[in-house]
C-alpha cells in the first residue's frame, strides 16, 4: 500500500529481456533503501514492483506479460526517470491517498500550459475509468497522488504545483506522454457495491406478502 507522496525520482540503468517477461535495473539515486529487503514493494510510476534483488545503487525487479501490457512500462527504456516510493508502515503520515500500485489503465498527455509556477496538465483517461473520476476527486498520475480540477468527457484536468514538479517526473512531461493511471479506491469499490446492489435488486427473490406474514415480519 501506498500514499502517492513521490519520496525520489530514480532511473531505468538495465532492461534484460526474458523471453516475454524482463527484469529491469532500477538507480534508486536519493531515496534510501537501507531498511528494504527482498519480497519488498517499491512503486515505481504508480507500479508496485517486488524487489528480487539488491544492488549497491538500487533494486532488480521482475516485469511479467500482464504487467508490461497493461502499464506503461512496454515503452520505457534505458535512462528513463520513474517515480519511486516505498511501501507505507503503520506509521507512515499520510499525506496523499490510498494507492495500491495496481495501474487501471494508460493515459495521454494531450495539453500543457504553464499557469505562474504551476502547469496545468490534460490527459485523456481510458472509456472504462471515466466513471471513476471526478471534480476534486484523487487520481493516481505515474504514482504521484494529484487533485482533479476538471472533467471534460474521458480528458482530466489537472495543476502541478511547484512542489510537485520539483520532486517527481511530472516536471519533464510531453504532449503525447503515456502515463501510468490508477483511479480512487474508495471510488472502484463504491462502483463495486452499487453494481453488485442493482444486480441483486433485479433478481426474483420469491418474496410475497403471504410469505413475510407466514414467517411474523409483518401482521
Amino acid at each position: 500500500m501506498f500514499t502517492g507522496i513521490i519520496e525520489a525520482v530514480g532511473n531505468i540503468s538495465a532492461i534484460i529481456r526474458n523471453n516475454d517477461d524482463i527484469s529491469m535495473v532500477i538507480n534508486t539515486n536519493r531515496l534510501d533503501i537501507s531498511d528494504v529487503k527482498l519480497g519488498d514493494s517499491i512503486a515505481s510510476n504508480g507500479v508496485c514492483l517486488t524487489v528480487s534483488k539488491l544492488t549497491p545503487t538500487g533494486f532488480v525487479a521482475d516485469l511479467s506479460t500482464e504487467t508490461l501490457k497493461r502499464t506503461a512500462f512496454h515503452s520505457y527504456h534505458v535512462g528513463q526517470k520513474i517515480n519511486l516510493e516505498k511501501a507505507m508502515l503503520p506509521t507512515t503520515r499520510f499525506g496523499g491517498h490510498i494507492v495500491s500500485g495496481h495501474v487501471d489503465g494508460i493515459g495521454d498527455i494531450i495539453e500543457l500550459k504553464r499557469k505562474g509556477r504551476t502547469l496545468d496538465m490534460w490527459i485523456t483517461v481510458p472509456i472504462h475509468l471515466k466513471k471513476f473520476v471526478s471534480e476534486k476527486g484523487s487520481v493516481c498520475i505515474d504514482g504521484t497522488s494529484l487533485t482533479i480540477n476538471a472533467v471534460y468527457q474521458n480528458v482530466i484536468k489537472l495543476t502541478i504545483i511547484p512542489h510537485t514538479l520539483a520532486n517527481t517526473t511530472l516536471a519533464n512531461a510531453t504532449i503525447d506522454q503515456k502515463v501510468n493511471i490508477e483511479a480512487d479506491m474508495m471510488a472502484r469499490y463504491l462502483e463495486r457495491l452499487i453494481s453488485i446492489d442493482k444486480q441483486e435488486s433485479k433478481k426474483n427473490t420469491n418474496v410475497s406478502m403471504s410469505l413475510l406474514e407466514k414467517h411474523g415480519f409483518i401482521v
